[in-house]
């Protein structure tokens, strides 16, 4: 399962000292390539507060990549995405049908 993970939207909240104190995150997670039989995809949303994570105040240009992956509960997402992707490509639920010539005993 080749899983790519990638942070699609950031949105942040920018104090009086210009300095970040809160991020909106999305973060976008695919598995396998669209087309495949065992592509899924999910996206994940999280709202990160300075006075509750405890991340370093600064400038908004100041952040990287890797430092608003780092303030994202990812082992939480990737605990749920392959959950996710079990119950939906690996072991998908077995479909019933229906027994229209079923007759209720008497």
């Amino acid at each position: 399962m080749a899983v790519t993970k990638a942070i699609t939207k950031c949105v942040p909240y920018v104090n009086s000292s210009n300095k970040v104190d809160k991020w909106d995150i999305d973060m976008k997670y695919e598995n396998d390539s669209e087309g495949d039989s065992t592509y899924y995809t999910s996206t994940f949303n999280v709202t990160v507060e300075q006075s509750v994570n405890g991340f370093t105040l600064k400038a908004k240009s100041s952040w990287s990549n890797a430092d608003l992956v780092a303030i994202c509960p990812v082992s939480q997402w990737d605990a749920v995405f392959a959950s996710q992707v079990d119950s939906v490509i690996t072991n998908p639920p077995v479909k019933s049908t229906p027994d229209q010539s079923f007759n209720v005993p008497s």
